[in-house]
């Protein structure tokens, strides 16, 4: 088995991610846990390797010896299995970020247990924490109660069970294991940040990896679909939950900062904030499966947030709820297979985005029309954003895919449309106040104006902005908002597929070829925009194309794909991807159901 490159970096179609409702790890088909930011998703990450394989930081077990290796989820949970076989035997590794009696531990616990299932194996394992970044250096620290691990503000503790010796260096630690049929040993990491360090039991932390293994089980069960692609639903929904920031319910767009988009541009972005427009689409796929408690805290959250600000137009918040800022850190270290630039940070903060309206306004009247109801103030709140979109629809703005550009994006424009239709219903449901006829009024204004500025007759499509003889594949939201699924959004569909199409997979927009891979997300939504204007026949083959050729081997997607070679580009896991999975499946059973 050889993943990696000469560089030591491996391919990312390798990874698969675990969580525990604060932060993601990734580990490698090696046994390699490449990304683990601690405490949190968006801290400063001490487990970095994926960016810096020198020193960015490592948790490393898997044998001696060379070996194959298989690997699954189990129970249909995050819990990550790895078979490693050998000449000499057989092991599996259980990989679990642990979690509480209740929930959530209040320190970090990573268990990785080994279990010998036939002869003997030799098995080594190692923690060495990285520089977060270049920031730090970690340091190996001797206390009463053993060695521990020091980075900034970090202290992470290593635990064993039925070692066969313990190695102690200045910067890390190795542990040696030797298995047999029916052995059972476990390395295990416990981290907190700027506070006193528990000390759990191996034997404690190795039955939290059965607990883990229930609370994942239960949490599926939840999930409540029963239709095509089932299997691949679910672990989309089990991607998604792992990127819910359960402190604040805030949904992260992805795990990780700076593996690149491009092949010939510096193009790396740190996803680890979140986007209105992410939950918003999180937050429709999550209810579409009847989870609940999730999608009252994150819109909750996201509503809070919005009501503090001043005039409702922050496109992205941090995980904490914290002003994101628009300061970028660009720090010195290699980056994946040397692509630069790594950086901490995201300058889309301060963008205006007229797209955020409708995102915020499809999430609040599906709460409502799922049968629940408005407080005073959260009408109030829409009311505002009702009036704001009436308002600014026709400025210029950085548009979804948030671009240095402003211009009259189409897709802008629809989400507007899409933020007065929803108000309109909302307030003649009585559930916020507000001029309803205005509200019709400018949306019907705003279809006029896209079908004179916005369609080609040239090309037989809506264009990617005014006047512009380009086309983006954004448009494809609206025909799931329904703005249009009638002869020019099909229309729209072919242009697409002749411009932007690689066999099932989609690019972003017109150019985008030249320096970037198929988005993901947009190969999907147009499964769902070909089901919803009566081409289902053409939205299940092309799912089915997708479903056998995107994810990787447990099911993981990145952010984009080659549709040559299928290797992942960008972020991982990537929120984006993965509900737009989810919506395609559930709108084709919708459409076949006559539901759509």
């Amino acid at each position: 088995m050889d993943d990696r490159d000469a560089d030591g970096y491996a391919d990312l179609r390798t990874y698969a991610s675990i969580g525990d409702g604060r932060t993601v790890g990734l580990v490698a088909r090696d046994g390699r846990i490449d990304w683990l930011p601690l405490p949190a998703v968006d801290s400063p990450p001490v487990f970095a390797a994926i960016l810096d394989e020198q020193s960015g930081g490592v948790v490393s077990l898997a044998p001696v010896e060379e070996s194959t290796v298989r690997r699954r989820y189990l129970d249909g949970g995050n819990v990550l299995e790895t078979t490693f076989t050998t000449a000499s035997g057989v092991v599996t590794v259980t990989d679990s970020l642990n979690t509480g009696q209740a929930g959530r531990l209040p320190w970090s616990e990573l268990a990785r247990r080994i279990d010998g299932i036939e002869g003997h194996v030799r098995m080594r394992g190692e923690i060495a924490p990285g520089t977060l970044l270049g920031d730090a250096s970690p340091w190996a620290s001797e206390t009463v109660h053993g060695t521990v691990l020091r980075v900034d503000g970090l202290t992470l503790a290593p635990r064993t069970l039925h070692d066969s010796g313990v190695d102690v260096e200045p910067r890390r630690i190795v542990a040696w294991y030797d298995t047999s049929p029916g052995s059972r040993h476990l390395l295990g990491l416990v981290a907190t940040n700027d506070e006193p360090l528990p000390l759990p039991d191996p034997e404690a932390m190795d039955a939290g990896i059965d607990r883990t293994i229930e609370a994942w089980r239960r949490w599926s069960q939840s999930c409540a679909y029963d239709g095509p692609w089932e299997a691949e639903v679910a672990r989309s929904a089990l991607v998604l939950k792992q990127l819910i920031h359960g402190p604040t319910g805030g949904i992260a767009a992805a795990a990780t900062t700076s593996l690149p988009e491009s092949r010939t541009e510096p193009k790396g972005w740190d996803y680890r904030y979140s986007w209105v427009r992410d939950t918003a689409y999180s937050l429709s796929v999550l209810l579409q499966l009847g989870v609940t408690e999730e999608v009252h805290a994150a819109m909750t959250w996201m509503l809070r947030l919005v009501r503090a600000e001043d005039d409702a137009t922050a496109v992205l918040h941090r995980l904490d709820g914290g002003d994101p800022g628009d300061d970028v850190e660009e720090h010195d270290v290699p980056g994946w297979r040397g692509a630069q630039p790594v950086v901490t940070g995201n300058r889309a903060a301060d963008q205006l985005q007229l797209g955020v309206y409708g995102d915020m306004f499809s999430i609040v009247q599906m709460y409502v029309d799922g049968g629940n109801v408005l407080d005073a103030p959260t009408g109030r709140l829409m009311t505002e954003i009702a009036d704001l979109a009436a308002d600014r629809w026709r400025s210029r703005d950085a548009g979804m895919w948030e671009l240095t550009e402003q211009r009259h994006y189409t897709t802008s424009k629809l989400g507007c449309w899409q933020a007065l239709q929803h108000a309109a219903h909302l307030a003649d449901v009585g559930q916020i106040p507000g001029d309803a006829d205005r509200w019709r009024f400018e949306a019907d204004a705003i279809r006029a104006w896209v079908d004179e500025h916005c369609w080609s007759d040239e090309l037989g499509a809506y264009t990617w902005y005014a006047g512009a003889d380009r086309l983006d594949a954004s448009i494809l939201l609206h025909a799931i908002s329904g703005f249009d699924r009638g002869d020019r959004m099909r229309s729209t569909l072919d242009a697409l597929e002749r411009e932007l199409g690689h066999g099932p997979h989609l690019m972003r927009f017109s150019g985008a070829a030249d320096e970037e891979e198929s988005f993901v997300a947009c190969s999907f939504w147009m499964v769902a925009a070909r089901a919803l204007c009566g081409q289902v026949d053409q939205a299940r083959e092309r799912m089915d194309e997708l479903v056998a050729s995107v994810p990787n081997d447990v099911g993981l997607m990145a952010e984009m794909v080659d549709p040559t070679t299928g290797a992942f580009v960008g972020n991982l896991p990537q929120a984006l991807s993965h509900l737009a999975l989810v919506n395609a499946a559930v709108t084709i059973h919708s459409v076949e159901q006559g539901e759509g």
